[in-house]
């Protein structure tokens, strides 16, 4: 695959988003399992929500890693490994993000049988990785990208 030329500003868009999306999830508050049992419009959100953030850096670390590498990551899991490959991020966080694509499948394919207890426990996960990454990408943009 030819290396294609790294889009900033669509990169930039994209952690902008994942940063709405992570104030969306503060902005409903506490959300425990009990919660997203008895309330279906929250449950809808929160399970959207964390698959919209997945999706969206799955996006950015396909494009990047496309772009420096040549080559696109076979799933959005892969995706997180390539990106340290690529130097972008650090191998213990890539690892560290790598769970929340399989998370992010079982609310996509299986969300008929979704764990509440996993959903909120994902949540302030979710936050504090996706608000780590966000600040990681864009730091190496600003350093990196020409």
């Amino acid at each position: 695959m030819t290396p294609r030329r790294l889009d900033q500003a669509m990169v930039t868009q994209r952690l902008r988003e994942i940063q709405l999306l992570l104030t969306d999830l503060a902005e409903l508050g506490a959300v425990d399992a009990e919660r997203l049992r008895r309330e279906r419009p929250t449950r809808h959100i929160v399970e959207r929500v964390l698959s919209q953030i997945v999706e969206l850096a799955g996006s950015i670390n396909i494009h990047v890693v496309t772009s420096l590498l040549g080559r696109s990551p076979d799933s959005y899991a892969a995706s997180f490994d390539e990106m340290a490959r690529a130097g972008v991020l650090e191998w213990d966080f890539a690892a560290a993000l790598r769970p929340s694509a399989g998370m992010r499948n079982v609310l996509v394919h299986d969300y008929l049988d979704v764990d509440h207890d996993m959903v909120s426990e994902a949540i302030p996960l979710a936050q504090k990785q996706y608000s780590e990454y966000v600040r990681n990408v864009a730091r190496w943009l600003r350093d990196n990208a020409s």
